[in-house]
């Protein structure tokens, strides 16, 4: 299990660097990022639908996929419409809201539309609206990251990218810390009943290992993405701005472990243990990229409103 975990991350890691590479050199961003979470929304709404059908539950497979890939879309309208969206970051907002409401509307039709007096009504609706929001709109502000620019940034075309990318490497190195130091000393358990594995020494863990790539990526990467003259050394010495880089490693690591629970709730209602089997060592989609999913709003709002930057 441990070398397919091996394996199929190093071949994850060098996709993403190289699709990543690819959307920055495209003239417009988000050509080649977008549909990867379209895709990724997809597989998603196949995953979530197994576990509810594993309940008896039965939401309308057609409402799902139309729902969260027209938030996932919406999301990122500017890739078709480059002037859809205002230049304040938080007015762009407005364009996943608009995909969230089409997608409830969606769900209120179909139920309405094949209800017989028998079936499950509201549950279903309650599922489809859940789904809607939780891979909709989180995808959606993980696709809005990729596009910020301009507001209180300087605009060179490339922050966006450097946002998604502290998401990904920080949420990612304190998933790879909590299971390390967990593994290795941790006593206390932090939600025994949703996540037996997570420990308070693994979370403790999970915010140093936050903090050390949050530290890389300000300190070297955001120069080399960017193009600045901010370097290590400027960013030891700038303590306010070291401070809110700390604040969002922890909130990302917080956040993070928040939407982990939130997919083992999840599972453990419907007693499965992954979300599928398609991946060796990882399960499935929304396996790999629950903490993402909770994370992504909270580093919107950090990026977006100028907390953290470049």
């Amino acid at each position: 299990m441990l070398r397919w975990r091996i394996l199929l991350g190093t071949l994850f890691i060098a996709a993403l660097v190289i699709l990543c590479w690819l959307d920055c050199v495209v003239t417009r961003p988000g050509a080649f990022l977008l549909p990867l979470a379209l895709m990724v929304g997809w597989l998603g709404v196949v995953e979530l639908l197994a576990i509810f059908n594993t309940r008896g539950c039965m939401p309308l497979p057609c409402v799902l996929h139309a729902g969260v890939s027209l938030s996932i879309f919406l999301a990122g309208i500017t890739v078709a419409w480059p002037h859809s969206a205002a230049q304040n970051p938080p007015g762009q907002l407005g364009w996943l809201a608009l995909g969230l409401i089409a997608g409830l509307i969606l769900a209120l039709f179909g139920e309405v539309r094949r209800y017989d007096g028998k079936r499950h009504s509201t549950i279903n609706l309650a599922l489809e609206a859940f789904t809607i929001l939780y891979l909709g709109g989180a995808l959606g502000f993980i696709v809005q990251l990729r596009l910020l620019a301009g507001g209180p940034f300087a605009s060179d075309g490339y922050i966006g990218m450097l946002a998604l990318i502290s998401l990904i490497a920080i949420v990612k190195m304190s998933d790879i810390g909590q299971y390390t130091v967990g593994r290795l000393i941790g006593r206390h358990k932090l939600a025994p009943l949703v996540s037996p594995g997570k420990t308070w020494e693994g979370a403790i863990g999970g915010v140093a290992f936050a903090i050390l790539a949050a530290m890389v990526v300000f300190g070297w990467a955001a120069p080399q993405i960017t193009n600045a003259t901010a370097n290590s050394i400027r960013l030891f010495s700038d303590y306010a701005r070291l401070t809110r880089i700390i604040a969002y490693a922890v909130a990302l690591t917080a956040s993070g472990i928040l939407g982990d629970l939130a997919e083992s709730v999840l599972k453990r209602d419907a007693g499965v243990k992954d979300s599928s089997n398609w991946m060796p060592g990882f399960g499935g989609v929304l396996d790999l990229l629950d903490s993402l999913l909770g994370a992504a709003p909270v580093a919107y709002v950090f990026w977006a409103f100028g907390i953290v930057g470049a």
